[in-house]
């Protein structure tokens, strides 16, 4: 696995991990060691977390993309493929049931 990607992981885990109480105790940390107010190492804290998330929807997003062409490539169809065909097969049905009972109009009179 490459480096990047380990090292997205392990933020995402630690995003996800990280409470509202925990991220205050190391606001309050990083204050007191790091030299900076407890409201900028919040703030600092909170856009870590926010890019880390940002981070993981992309992620996840290229992952569905990434497996969504491996089953089209393989034939397969996604569910919502097939929902959507189920339906339309459905609308066809139906529409073909309107016309087979809609009564014939009677052959005009030839003189």
């Amino acid at each position: 696995m490459d480096e990047p990607v380990k090292r997205l992981i392990l933020a995402l885990v630690g995003a996800v991990a990280l409470t509202a109480e925990r991220a205050d105790e190391l606001a309050d940390s990083l204050a007191e060691r790091g030299g900076m107010s407890r409201e900028e190492a919040r703030g600092w804290i909170d856009e870590a977390t926010s890019r880390w998330r940002g981070d993981a929807v992309r992620v996840g997003e290229k992952a569905g993309a990434t497996l969504h062409g491996a089953l089209h490539e393989l034939g397969l169809v996604t569910r919502d493929e097939w929902d959507e065909l189920e339906l339309r097969v459905a609308q066809l049905e139906h529409r073909l049931r309107l016309v087979e009972t809609q009564p014939r109009p009677l052959p005009a009179p030839t003189d």
